[in-house]
């Protein structure tokens, strides 16, 4: 059985939710919160040592729930058809996140996000998702979807994303179940795509996974100029021109790599061969892209 202090906590939590849902964040008060739990404010800080902490604890509340209910919408249809599955799971999710909208956002705008306790429960929350995203194709299309599930991933949380803005803004008529059916049939669309061509991933667990979560640092960034580096590397290699250009304009880009990994990289090198290989048509769409980069 619980003990007194818990069921306490547990009642500040959801009334907190209640009134940040109606006031927001800044408008919110522990004076506020504590007139509507019928207690002290001085009680609230006995459990929460600021408004910052019972809102993050609000945030954990919220997604322990949803995971939890995930986990047993799991455990109920785990005898029901992958492509049914996926459909259930994506109308559960389209559904709380719309009525939990407020703690479903990123909060970008909030001072919360410089709390180093909302700090991680934000990149917990995060992971746990991106890894049920990932997992929900895998279900259904198994072993075959792997080299291309983080770009499944990715498509899908962007179509997430887009309409659920359109729902809170009760811009879309359709229920969820409707709105999911009409999810699975687009990704259906685009794994089904994805396997007959097989294109070359643009996302990996990398750059997919580790970055959704952490912001990206000096080293992956230097990563992933390189990456972009050998793909123009590659695609001069290709060029309708003689094998001596071919050869100059990678001795550029082997210049380019060279100078880029120097702790501070000389600007107007920089410059003078970024400017030689965009006298190469074929080669401007890079080099307009690799300036934005570096």
């Amino acid at each position: 059985m619980e003990d007194f202090e818990e069921l306490k906590k547990r009642q500040i939590v959801h009334t907190a939710k209640a009134i940040f849902i109606e006031k927001g964040y800044f408008a919110a008060s522990m004076k506020e919160i504590a007139e509507a739990c019928g207690m002290a404010k001085g009680s609230i800080y006995k459990l929460f040592d600021s408004k910052e902490d019972l809102f993050t604890a609000v945030f954990e509340d919220c997604h322990r729930i949803m995971f939890e209910q995930a986990r047993e919408l799991d455990r109920v249809n785990a005898h029901v058809a992958p492509m049914e599955r996926l459909r259930r799971k994506i109308e559960f999710l389209l559904q709380y996140t719309l009525e939990n909208y407020f703690f479903m956002s990123e909060f970008r705008e909030l001072p919360i996000t410089a709390n180093e306790k909302f700090i991680v429960a934000w990149k917990k929350k995060r992971a746990t998702l991106l890894t049920w995203h990932r997992d929900c194709f895998y279900e259904v299309y198994g072993e075959r979807i792997e080299e291309h599930v983080w770009d499944m991933a990715a498509i899908f949380r962007g179509l997430l994303r887009e309409y659920i803005a359109y729902a809170v803004q009760k811009a879309i008529a359709l229920p969820m179940s409707e709105l999911a059916q009409f999810f699975v049939e687009r990704m259906d669309a685009v794994a089904n795509d994805l396997l007959l061509r097989r294109p070359k991933p643009v996302l990996n667990e990398s750059n997919a996974y580790y970055n959704h979560i952490n912001p990206v640092g000096p080293d992956v960034q230097q990563r992933t100029v390189h990456d972009f580096l050998h793909a123009c590397d590659v695609m001069v290699q290709e060029l309708p021109k003689p094998e001596s250009v071919r050869a100059e304009l990678r001795e550029v880009i082997g210049l380019l790599q060279r100078e880029l990994k120097q702790e501070k990289p000389n600007r107007t090198l920089l410059h003078v061969y970024t400017t030689f290989l965009d006298t190469v048509v074929e080669l401007r769409p890079y080099v307009r892209q690799l300036r934005l980069m570096i």
